[in-house]
């Protein structure tokens, strides 16, 4: 046992053992080209990035397939999983991606001249100025020709319609950016081409805008919110759960969050009795929403925040805090226009200070002041900053920053939603108040992980998240309308919302195994997690406990055990 503790100490200070030199130059190889690749071919929604993207992963599938997994030590051996599941995540999504393209292409045939010019600017030949004008004309009017015929054949699905705008806005864009790499600097071109180029701008635009709404009404239909995502369905999930190492299925997850909403409930009761309002937490949360700082005084209040939780996390010795950590954060305030998708903190070496500006309605403003005020800002500061995501990127800048192409919400918010629960555990919330701010934003979690999947499960609408958000959790309407259009038109992957609270779990238990079987302190756990980087929180488990890996292992690890759920 000592041997093990000695050993669990030792890599965590020296990083990447000799044999991994190997699959750390793959790994470096696979990102390095990747984004190489992607800056190259800048219309991803063309059939020759499809293409060559899927030559580029086979030839990667058979370099790992070539590694002797055998021969590599457990660092090693992780890498490998992991590039492999990488592997396996990004082809799948190439896959969906390509097959709703095809879906689609027939909007997009007419401008196959239009790829072969972005494709000959990107060579640097010299345009024939006359055919280019001509091809310009020609196009404009193949483009109104399908949009006439369209009209009569409106998409089955807004997600189609979304697709096909979004390879139009997409080629518009390259185009308007090779033809002004010759606009100028060849004179004949510029003369031939620029009414006919102009016309086909237009038209492009034009044809985008009518693509993005030419779609069945009664599929993707509006439900009066506003918010029209991308339901991904019940395979979907499951697929998407497995590349992230998680052997659950979304019911089995909803029911997990199901039981941590009770409890923080019964808490929040406790809470609300303590302080005067017997049972009744909404009345307690009501009170709590009431003591917003003054207009001006919210920054104050951060930098308060940030220093009592860095105080309390030194004062227990709970993890490891190098000084230009302590010392490089920042903070900045979120504009009226960002607070309509995310109307709280965001965070990271720089947190973004959401709170009202004097032009915004008497309405917002009282809804943003409510929804920020110190109790729950309490958690929401260490979530951000220290010990949450601005100590990560810090960690993650410093150790094994290779493993970036690996980065997984499990692992991002699941730390710092992990440390709501562990400062929880330590009396960090010392009073009433306190708890009531903490336990609103772990309700949020449990609510996050039920509304989003049962939203791609397509058992909720977005107006009936936005409700439950309200109606379960006590957020301000507009508060929750930001949080829903934040979850499904905010660019986050559809596993996101849940990675918070799921991801926390499984960095709990995972801390309690590790203490137990390995015999070290808790501060030594949480800088070795730091220091393994940003991966899923099984192979980050395999990787503490030394498990004994095989070449096709797979996600198997059930976190929560049946006392637990």
């Amino acid at each position: 046992m000592v041997r093990t503790t000695i050993a669990f100490l030792l890599c965590s200070v020296v990083g990447i053992v000799v044999d991994a030199q190997s699959m750390y130059d793959l790994i470096n190889g696979f990102r390095e080209d990747k984004y190489a690749l992607q800056r190259m071919y800048t219309v991803s929604e063309s059939v020759e990035y499809y293409e060559r993207m899927k030559r580029f992963y086979d030839a990667y599938e058979e370099r790992v397939a070539a590694v002797n997994f055998d021969n590599l030590a457990q660092d090693g051996k992780a890498d490998y999983l992991l590039l492999k599941n990488q592997l396996a995540k990004e082809v799948y999504n190439l896959n969906i991606e390509k097959g709703q393209f095809d879906q689609v292409y027939h909007t997009l045939e007419f401008g196959v001249p239009l790829y072969d010019f972005v494709q000959a600017r990107r060579d640097g030949a010299r345009p024939d100025a006359e055919k280019l004008a001509g091809m310009f004309h020609d196009v404009t009017q193949k483009l109104n020709q399908a949009m006439s015929e369209l009209k009569t054949k409106p998409f089955s699905s807004e997600k189609q319609a979304v697709k096909a705008a979004g390879a139009v806005d997409e080629l518009e864009s390259a185009v308007l950016e090779s033809y002004k790499f010759y606009k100028g600097y060849d004179p004949i071109f510029t003369w031939w081409t620029e009414t006919p180029f102009d016309t086909l701008h237009r038209s492009l635009n034009h044809y985008a805008t009518f693509l993005r709404k030419n779609y069945q009404t009664t599929a993707g239909k509006d439900d009066g919110s506003g918010i029209v995502g991308k339901p991904i369905g019940r395979d979907a999930i499951i697929k998407s759960l497995q590349t992230e190492f998680i052997p659950y299925t979304p019911e089995e997850l909803i029911k997990i969050a199901e039981t941590e909403f009770k409890w923080c409930e019964q808490e929040m009761k406790k809470a609300a009795q303590a302080m005067g309002f017997g049972t009744d937490w909404k009345l307690a949360l009501e009170r709590v929403k009431k003591t917003y700082v003054a207009p001006g005084e919210q920054p104050a209040l951060v930098t308060k925040l940030a220093n009592e939780a860095i105080e309390f996390l030194e004062k227990n010795d709970l993890v490891t805090i190098p000084d230009a950590a302590k010392e490089t954060w920042r903070m900045k305030m979120m504009s009226p226009e960002a607070q309509k998708l995310n109307p709280f903190f965001t965070g990271g070496e720089v947190i973004t200070i959401s709170y009202p500006t004097n032009d915004m309605h008497h309405d917002q403003k009282m809804m943003s002041m409510r929804g920020n005020n110190p109790y729950f800002s309490k958690a929401t500061v260490h979530h951000e900053l220290i010990p949450g995501h601005h100590l990560q990127q810090f960690m993650q800048k410093r150790y094994k920053p290779y493993r970036s192409v690996f980065a997984t919400p499990f692992w991002i918010e699941g730390w710092a939603l992990y440390w709501e629960m562990n400062l929880w555990d330590k009396g960090f919330a010392s009073s009433p108040e306190d708890k009531v701010g903490m336990l609103f934003w772990r309700m949020h979690r449990c609510a996050r992980i039920i509304f989003s999947l049962s939203y791609h499960l397509e058992k909720m609408t977005p107006k009936q998240c936005i409700d439950f958000l309200v109606d379960k959790v006590g957020h301000e309407y507009a508060n929750a309308e930001a949080e829903v259009r934040r979850s499904f038109t905010g660019g986050y992957g559809p596993l996101y919302q849940i990675a918070y609270m799921i991801g926390g779990l499984q960095i709990y238990h995972l801390k309690k195994e590790a203490i137990g079987s390995l015999k070290i302190t808790e501060k030594q756990f949480h800088d070795r997690v730091l220091r393994e980087n940003c991966i899923p929180i099984e192979v980050l488990r395999g990787i503490l406990l030394d498990q004994n890996w095989n070449k096709g292992f797979t996600t198997e690890w059930k976190f929560m055990s049946h006392q637990d759920e």
